[in-house]
């Protein structure tokens, strides 16, 4: 069964990134586990700008998993193409949230993507709630694009 990923109506963090030689395949263009690379890349930069990293979320002991990802490619990219990759982060939940992401060349969509994120403790090793630092510090910065409230 195919997985079907829509568009987000906002996105509030965009992300430029190049495809580099060593992210293009056999086929000559964008390589699965380099686009995965890419979105990695633009999430650890989304974090950054919130005042975060992917070892502390706020409260000094949480950090994150990814739990699971989507992709639809709808374009091939090719090397030296500049991307944008535009994410929309999803209302928390109580121990996860998703995140969206949007790969454009120009006017064209390369890929649409769904990421799931579960918080995650490792000194217990188990999923944890959403920290309210984060969850604040989200919600002033989407209040700040009037993407939310």
């Amino acid at each position: 069964m195919r997985i079907r990923l829509q568009e987000q109506p906002e996105y509030e963090f965009i992300h430029e990134a190049t495809v580099r030689p060593r992210d293009v395949n056999f086929g000559g263009h964008l390589g699965n586990d380099s686009l995965i690379a890419l979105l990695n890349e633009a999430e650890l930069r989304m974090f950054n700008s919130l005042g975060f990293n992917e070892g502390k979320l706020g409260d000094d002991k949480t950090s994150y998993i990814v739990a699971s990802i989507a992709v639809n490619y709808k374009t091939e990219a090719f090397m030296f193409d500049e991307l944008i990759i535009d994410t929309h982060v999803s209302e928390p939940e109580a121990k996860g949230f998703g995140l969206s992401h949007r790969v454009r060349r120009g006017g064209d969509i390369v890929a649409l993507a769904e990421v799931y994120i579960v918080v995650y403790d490792y000194m217990i090793g188990k999923p944890t709630p959403v920290p309210d630092a984060f969850i604040k510090v989200l919600f002033e910065h989407k209040q700040s694009l009037g993407s939310c409230c």
